[in-house]
């Protein structure tokens, strides 16, 4: 059995009365209606994932004298997207390169100048309601403008099950991992640079993650929920997806539903993935928690760390769970020079796995032998993935034993993977999804197919002279004692020199002062079943955190109190923080 705790998978940040909210459809069309009358022109601005031609069907009846006129209308035929896209997506089945590709240009010139012109002409007669990807450039200066959002999650479960494609492309079956790619390289950056030119000015936003339950709330509520949310500690709201290799720990430790053949995964920190729920009273807005690093950038990550990586949250913390389950596959990150050439990224993937829990044969396997042949090892990589003798890792790569509460640092180059029975805390920087898989021990993904394997990427950013004697010396239990109190004390715990993440931990009975030094904090509660976090000064209300709840703490917070509550009161806690280096230390 493993540990139960009160993990909340529904996070929210309380932002307003339920009256600021409203719900449905029918209720949404009247708060529009006296609006629509006045200005004549509506822009519903959809992130591309939206059902528009449900949500227009769904308003038509309750605004029956508005014409409506649907933006997809303008996107140009799909093969000539195509041949804007191709070049950026390339042939690999994971990999892109990041674009610099607008919104506008996906559409039509002249369905565009076409669609202006007859929308214009109609307001002239009664009110015109302008809704899709690409609808706020089809609307003239001072239409009333609705941002109909979605989250990450709900596009990646709607391209799943097929019910959308790509902008314009019309491919809803193709493969879901085509679909994520172009998405990630193209599509999500074209509408973020949309979506971060209108937040400022929006009046209305739409939350369409449940189709038949939308929600609609003010630009000024939707504003001042973010601006509020980045003064004080807070959480994202978590999701889980199942992998090869997943293991069960989760499934208790956080009461998910047993209806998948296990939970590999927890994205509980990566806020260009998931949620932010804002309640207004019983009500729940959800938006994509980056609307927050859009909107927010300075207050919630800190001025040092806004201008070296801009509106980008570098910080990831998520959960790897091979309990009951197998190994992660065999990989490397990439160099940061690699990553900047081949795929148009500024950073690369840093980072550490923290142990949560660990079997009593829970393994890393981290860095190479020492006087191996570096011939030998890229031969047999090709030899295994090509159907030959499995990849014999132990061979070539270090398999260290792995504890409760041991720290093992990944900087990029550093071949590694986690081993079976082991529960993960990554703690990592954010380019998402640049993994290079070496060996995936012959196994198949879920959906009965290899996953992908990048021996060329990977041998290419291996460091050779990452061996058994540096690796236990650099990237094993570097723990450091830096402070102690009566009540608590400080180790400083990595990350490596080499990487941007600096990482503490704190091991406590009392309230242990903390202060985010001007840049943004983000903590795990490793040990301990709940603790509370407070404002020496009251600056925001009090935030309980129960065991294994990632938190964030934004730069603009300032000085804060980490203590044992509740059922914890007294008792020994520990959490894990994060933060980026202002300079080596």
């Amino acid at each position: 059995m493993y540990r139960q705790s009160n993990y909340d998978k529904f996070p929210f940040v309380a932002a307003g009365p339920a009256e600021e909210c409203s719900v449905g459809w029918q209720a949404i069309a009247a708060r529009l209606a006296p609006v629509l009358q006045e200005r004549k022109v509506a822009c519903i601005e959809c992130y591309p994932g939206v059902f528009t031609a449900r949500l227009s069907q769904k308003l038509r009846p309750h605004l029956p004298l508005a014409a409506i006129f649907l933006a997809d209308q303008c996107l140009k035929p799909p093969e000539q997207l195509r041949a804007m896209l191709d070049p950026l997506l390339g042939t690999d089945r994971v990999f892109g390169h990041m674009s610099d590709i607008t919104i506008d240009e996906y559409l039509d010139p002249a369905k565009l100048a076409a669609m202006r012109f007859a929308v214009e002409h109609v307001a002239r007669d009664g009110p015109v309601l302008v809704a899709g990807a690409g609808a706020s450039l089809m609307s003239p200066p001072g239409a009333t403008l609705i941002y109909a959002d979605l989250a990450r999650w709900e596009i990646q479960l709607r391209w799943r099950r097929g019910e959308i494609g790509n902008l314009g492309l019309n491919n809803p079956q193709e493969d879901f991992s085509l679909k994520y790619k172009c998405g990630f390289f193209t599509e999500w950056r074209a509408a973020d640079r949309l979506k971060r030119a209108l937040m400022p000015k929006i009046d209305f936003l739409l939350d369409t993650n449940l189709p038949d339950a939308p929600k609609l709330i003010s630009g000024d509520a939707f504003r001042r929920a973010l601006q509020e949310t980045a003064q004080r500690p807070f959480r994202v709201v978590p999701y889980f997806d199942p992998g090869p290799w997943g293991g069960h720990w989760m499934e208790e430790v956080c009461d998910l539903p047993h209806d998948v053949p296990n939970h590999a995964w927890c994205f509980d920190c990566v806020p260009e993935e998931n949620s932010l729920l804002l309640g207004f009273g019983e009500h729940r807005v959800e938006v994509p928690a980056i609307d927050l690093v859009f909107q927010e950038p300075e207050a919630l990550l800190g001025d040092a760390v806004f201008a070296r990586f801009g509106a980008e949250f570098p910080i990831r913390f998520d959960f790897l769970d091979t309990m009951g389950g197998g190994n992660l596959s065999l990989q490397v990150h990439p160099l940061t020079e690699y990553i900047r050439e081949k795929f148009g990224m500024n950073y690369t993937q840093d980072e550490s796995y923290y142990l949560l829990d660990a079997g009593p044969d829970a393994t890393v396997y981290l860095g190479l032998k020492e006087n191996i042949s570096r011939k030998k090892l890229i031969a047999d990589l090709y030899h295994a993935q090509e159907g030959g003798e499995p990849f014999p890792a132990e061979k070539f790569v270090n398999r260290w034993p792995a504890r409760k509460h041991d720290h093992f640092l990944i900087p990029a180059g550093t071949i590694h993977c986690s081993g079976a029975n082991s529960m993960v805390l990554e703690i990592s920087a954010t380019p998402y999804i640049f993994t290079f898989k070496l060996w995936d021990w012959g196994r198949l993904g879920l959906d009965g197919r290899p996953r992908p394997i990048h021996i060329e990427y990977g041998v290419a950013n291996i460091q050779w002279d990452r061996t058994t004697e540096w690796v236990w010396k650099e990237l094993i239990n570097r723990f450091e004692t830096i402070r102690e109190e009566a009540d608590w004390f400080e180790e400083r715990t990595g990350l490596h020199e080499k990487e941007f993440i600096e990482t503490r931990r704190h091991w406590f009975t009392g309230a242990v002062p903390h202060h985010t030094e001007g840049g943004v904090n983000v903590l795990n509660l490793v040990e301990g079943d709940e603790v509370i976090v407070e404002s020496p000064t009251d600056a925001f209300e009090p935030f309980v955190v129960h065991y294994v709840e990632t938190f964030i703490v934004p730069a603009a917070a300032g000085a804060y109190t980490i203590r044992p509550n509740g059922i914890s009161a007294g008792k020994r806690c520990g959490t894990i923080k994060a933060f980026v280096r202002n300079s080596p230390e």
